[in-house]
């Protein structure tokens, strides 16, 4: 179930816009919560049935982080332009804007758990708690994680591999044939849910217009990572995050547990929940057990 927003509008940061989404009250007395899309330039869209945690009283606000979704685009910067610095004082600007630094949890999904990491060890004064969902410590985990699910396909579809890995040697990993193969993995191990469901789509049909950022960053898809995010990791920084934090993931995701480990190993009290009838997209897969476990945290660290 998708809330109507209470609200939807624009901040200035860095010669940009940020825009952003608030469904319920921000005075309402309970801590709201940050939402963080994955990607990254994924946008918010596929996020929104989170926003039925203001069912509970407590506001949530979704943003698109710029270079993606409803606002600033600019496929002209170069690679250096987006960085996890970038991001990160971005979403403090946001924070910071609403009024609401000096209490509020952040929930990052994917891409948007990675920056909700890097963000947390700035150690931000109002941060309550940290949600960290379907989101890998390394990235040199997640390639290898990668490697092994595409090597772990089914025999009747191990074509599939072999095309993967025929394009991306050639570097046309434009072409159809690679294309078609790439749903074979996301079927498995990003959504199960076929036909997607609207909000979802709608944030691959936004990605397919303007890639610019996904591929700067990530690469041409989820499993080959060849953009400036591929060095990236916060293992070995962990341990410096004091906010109580929650860690997410399906049995069936592509944050496998190898990558998720680091978080749960290093974070002091790190609690983690599996979702055994899901792949990357829980709260899709399994949404009113998603809500239920994210409810339950952020309620006892409100």
């Amino acid at each position: 179930m998708i809330l109507d927003a209470t609200r939807e509008a624009t901040l200035d940061f860095a010669g940009m816009r940020t825009w952003y989404r608030v469904t319920g009250d921000l005075d309402s007395g309970l801590t709201p919560v940050v939402i963080a899309h994955g990607g990254p330039g994924m946008a918010h869209n596929y996020l929104l049935s989170l926003s039925a945690l203001a069912r509970e009283g407590r506001a949530v606000i979704h943003y698109d982080q710029v270079g993606c979704g409803k606002l600033t685009h600019d496929p002209s910067r170069g690679d250096d332009f987006w960085t996890v610095a970038l991001f990160r004082e971005e979403l403090a600007n946001l924070v910071e804007s609403l009024g609401i630094g000096d209490r509020f949890h952040l929930l990052g999904q994917s891409w948007g758990g990675m920056l909700a990491a890097e963000f947390a060890l700035t150690a931000p004064r109002g941060l309550r708690s940290l949600i960290l969902s379907n989101s890998p410590a390394s990235m040199a985990l997640w390639v290898s994680e990668a490697n092994r699910l595409r090597a772990d396909l089914p025999e009747d579809i191990r074509e599939t591999l072999e095309t993967l890995e025929t394009h991306e040697a050639a570097g046309t990993t434009d072409e159809p044939a690679y294309l078609a193969a790439t749903e074979v993995f996301y079927d498995r191990h990003v959504c199960r849910v076929r036909p997607y469901p609207p909000e979802v789509q709608a944030t691959f049909d936004q990605l397919a217009d303007d890639p610019t950022v996904y591929r700067a960053m990530n690469g041409p898809n989820e499993f080959f990572c060849i953009g400036t995010l591929r060095d990236w990791s916060v293992v070995g920084r962990l341990g410096a995050i004091t906010a109580p934090t929650l860690v997410l993931s399906g049995h069936y995701d592509e944050a496998t547990p190898a990558t998720v480990a680091p978080f749960v190993e290093e974070i002091p009290g790190a609690q983690w929940t599996l979702f055994d009838e899901s792949s990357h997209m829980p709260f899709v897969e399994e949404p009113d057990r998603y809500l239920e476990v994210v409810n339950e945290f952020l309620s006892h660290h409100d």
